[in-house]
């Protein structure tokens, strides 16, 4: 537009210019062909005015057009502007929705260790529960007396016969292992419900652990899954055992990354000590072609060990022992001549670094259990420090506190159950597991003798919640509230929690086996506890209700 004002301009001062009438002759006279001037100039006039006509109509154009641009630009950005709102507002709504399920995961999943307070925070209850008549304090404490108290009392003389037994099977076994190749096996230590006073379910069983190391100059190193490398989720609670050299590099020798000249010799790995070949490692109990110790191998190796070591103190004893089952290493049973018979779990176990946390080989099968990811995954056991913490928080509870009360009523009641309808999902360490949380989480006054009826209604409500959201937590892994006087491995605390009931997620058949077993467990528990109960008066029982009051 601007090019197109300049161009009239200049046409006009031209036509000025050389307009006649602004320079006439000096003498001042008309022309004679005057009036042929005059036409010549309208003639011309009138051409520029056409000329100027024609260029406003052009500027006029360029200034439609301009104007159509600039409106169509603003409508392009109005559209962008409309869209980026548009984009912002998903993507908050996108974050707004996230943030809300994270939110309500964290509800359910964050404070996992506090169940305890207010009883609405423990109410999460199905419609069964609703439903089943709880016994009463008074057929509770007899049911107790008479079905828990009864049978209990002589598995303090059979755990001093068992360690005693254990003891001298151990020092027979090492003096006929070879002090030189052969592994080296520690003392043993009771471990589990027999140690903790709270088994119930008939044959006794003791479960005793032994820690073996490797002969020199070997050692083991350890690997969990939370040691920083990546395990797939079916191996969380699992490690790797690694054979190695006690001189050897973790990272591995120089010598074995770049190639050394003729003339050099490694200090570390020298002519004089080169490791051992690989059928040698394999006596050293590893899986095939690798240095990682085998559970396997560590059966076979034991089960022999255990038979060499019976064959040379055998004399002094009037029993024969023998193993009571073959996928365990270390399931062995006393049969005396009378035909009575003792069973014990002596099973080998790998140390953790300088802690009480050990890898255990093998664990008897109960119930629905899973396998090994494989053998060479070990699980970790935490039994000693379960055991060091219910002894800690028992100082601290009521004179004859029911904590160990509950946990027997419900083992028995569980195991009573799965002998009518077949094995479930649920074992004993689950059971003790929810005990251990809701101990953290109760106060100690809570747990006072005449609290039981109310406690074993929160273990059950507790379980039944655990259940139906598939989650029970492992109590020690990710457990921030862990005592300190436990001493226990920062790196277990700082870890994940671990989700006992992750193979419930995985297994729908035996998590609806599990339900219906728990379900069916309450219908029955009154029947199940009648059965052991004695008969108590209506008036007794009344007096019994009206003093609770």
């Amino acid at each position: 537009m601007p090019v197109g004002i300049f161009r009239v301009c200049l046409v006009v001062i031209t036509a000025i210019v050389n307009h006649p009438l602004l320079f006439p002759k000096e003498n001042g006279t008309v022309p004679e062909n005057a009036e042929e001037i005059i036409q010549k100039m309208k003639e011309r006039e009138e051409s520029l005015r056409l000329e100027q006509l024609r260029l406003e109509q052009e500027i006029a154009d360029q200034e439609a057009t301009q104007k159509a641009l600039e409106k169509a630009a603003e409508v392009v950005q109005e559209s962008k502007e409309e869209k980026v709102r548009w984009d912002m507002w998903t993507a908050l709504s996108m974050v707004i929705f996230l943030l809300i399920e994270l939110w309500r995961q964290d509800f359910q999943e964050g404070n996992w260790q506090d169940t305890g307070g207010e009883e609405d925070d423990m109410a999460v209850l199905g419609k069964v529960f609703k439903g089943v008549a709880f016994p009463d304090k008074a057929v509770l404490a007899s049911f107790y007396e008479k079905r828990i108290l009864g049978t209990t009392g002589d598995m303090a003389r059979m755990r001093e016969m068992v360690e005693g037994f254990a003891d001298d099977l151990l020092e027979a076994l090492r003096s006929v292992c070879n002090r030189d190749a052969d592994m080296e096996v520690e003392d043993c230590m009771g471990v589990g419900s027999m140690y903790e006073n709270w088994r119930v379910r008939k044959p006794f069983v003791c479960d005793l652990i032994v820690p073996f190391a490797p002969p020199e100059p070997y050692c083991f190193r350890t690997q969990t899954w939370c040691s920083g490398n990546s395990f797939p989720p079916d191996e969380q609670g699992y490690g790797t055992i690694k054979v190695c050299r006690a001189d050897e590099d973790v990272t591995g020798c120089i010598c074995d990354k770049t190639k050394l000249g003729e003339d050099m010799l490694c200090l570390l790995h020298s002519q004089a000590n080169t490791t051992r070949p690989s059928s040698e490692m394999e006596d050293l109990l590893c899986f095939k072609n690798t240095q990682y110790l085998d559970a396997d191998q560590v059966m076979k190796w034991f089960q022999i060990a255990v038979t060499k070591a019976w064959n040379r103190i055998s004399h002094k004893y009037e029993f024969d022992l023998s193993f009571s089952l073959l996928d365990s290493p270390g399931a062995l049973k006393i049969k005396f001549r009378s035909g009575k018979s003792i069973a014990f779990n002596l099973t080998p176990v790998v140390q953790y670094e300088n802690s009480d946390v050990y890898f255990i080989s093998h664990f008897p099968r109960r119930g629905l259990a899973a396998d090994l990811p494989s053998s060479t995954h070990w699980f970790l056991t935490f039994t000693v420090y379960e055991r060091r913490f219910i002894q800690l928080v028992s100082k601290t509870l009521p004179a004859n506190a029911c904590h160990v009360s509950c946990l027997q009523i419900l083992s028995f009641l569980h195991g009573k159950q799965c002998s009518l309808t077949g094995p479930s999902g649920l074992t004993n360490y689950h059971l003790k597991t929810v005990m251990l949380h809701l101990l953290q989480a109760r106060p100690s006054q809570d747990w006072a003798p005449e609290n039981l009826e109310a406690r074993l209604q929160d273990m059950l409500k507790f379980l039944e919640k655990c259940l139906h959201e598939k989650k029970l937590y492992h109590f020690f892994i990710g457990n921030g509230k862990v005592p300190a006087e436990l001493s226990f491995p920062i790196i277990f605390q700082r870890a994940e929690p671990l989700n006992l009931f992750r193979p419930f997620v995985l297994r729908r058949d035996v998590y609806r086996k599990t339900v219906d077993t728990f379900h069916e467990m309450l219908r029955n528990m009154s029947a199940l506890i009648n059965e052991y109960t004695v008969h108590i008066p209506l008036a007794h029982t009344n007096g019994i209700r009206k003093e609770s009051l």
